[in-house]
């Protein structure tokens, strides 16, 4: 897992402590019209979703480290299943649940990006944009995964476009936004983010918690995992 900090709307970023990105805004935390009236609960993709945006109904908790088998074996089997393309299988592997996922394709990368990323993107133009927004869930934690998969012309652009991506305040490609998902706006700190170039085409991983406590090695392993999935 990479950390990376995300310039902001025109492209700079905010004084951190630490390596990370910087934040951009999107879809992250179950919005009111989701919650029935009645008893402060909604049913989000199969699972019972309370006020906190936290699953209480499906699979046991696994939003720390220490439930069942490790993270990093359990990141193992996930990534394998990612490559497959079973993003569910991925999630399951990692003890969690889909809730709810978007997706988009769009072949306007200067018009989705911003900061040095965008000025690349008009010296460079990519060939196609495919972006996913995921809700997942463990029973007690809930997260959003988004995935970004960037394909250029050549196999040397994504060498060069990685090399300004990777940069502190170098901005970024636009996650999803959150009407996709009827949720709320959260700042997606980039603290969990994670590259995978494959040949002409470079997956951009990004995660953050929506509710309960889902923790920091659960969300770069979620982020490293999603890396992997193929462009749909």
């Amino acid at each position: 897992m990479a950390d990376r900090r995300i310039g902001g709307a025109g492209g700079g970023s905010d004084p951190a402590p630490r390596r990370g990105k910087a934040a951009v805004f999107v879809a992250a935390a179950v919005t009111a019209g989701l919650v029935a009236a009645s008893g402060g609960a909604g049913t989000v993709g199969g699972m019972t979703l309370g006020s906190s945006g936290g699953a209480t109904a499906g699979s046991s908790g696994a939003g720390g480290s220490a439930a069942g088998r490790s993270v990093r074996a359990r990141k193992s089997e996930s990534r394998e299943a990612a490559r497959r393309g079973d993003a569910d299988e991925a999630w399951r592997r990692l003890g969690m649940r889909r809730l709810r996922q978007a997706a988009r394709r769009d072949l306007d990368c200067l018009r989705n990006s911003f900061g040095e990323v965008q000025r690349f993107f008009a010296r460079t133009p990519c060939t196609s944009l495919d972006r996913m927004l995921f809700a997942v869930g463990d029973g007690q934690n809930t997260a959003v995964v988004s995935v970004v998969w960037v394909r250029f012309p050549r196999r040397d652009d994504v060498r060069r476009f990685r090399s300004v991506m990777d940069v502190h305040g170098s901005g970024d490609v636009r996650p999803l936004g959150s009407g996709l998902l009827g949720m709320a706006e959260i700042r997606f700190t980039g603290r969990h983010y994670h590259p995978h170039p494959n040949g002409d085409t470079i997956t951009i991983a990004e995660t953050e918690r929506l509710g309960g406590t889902v923790d920091d090695e659960v969300l770069g392993a979620l982020a490293e995992v999603a890396s992997f999935l193929p462009r749909p």
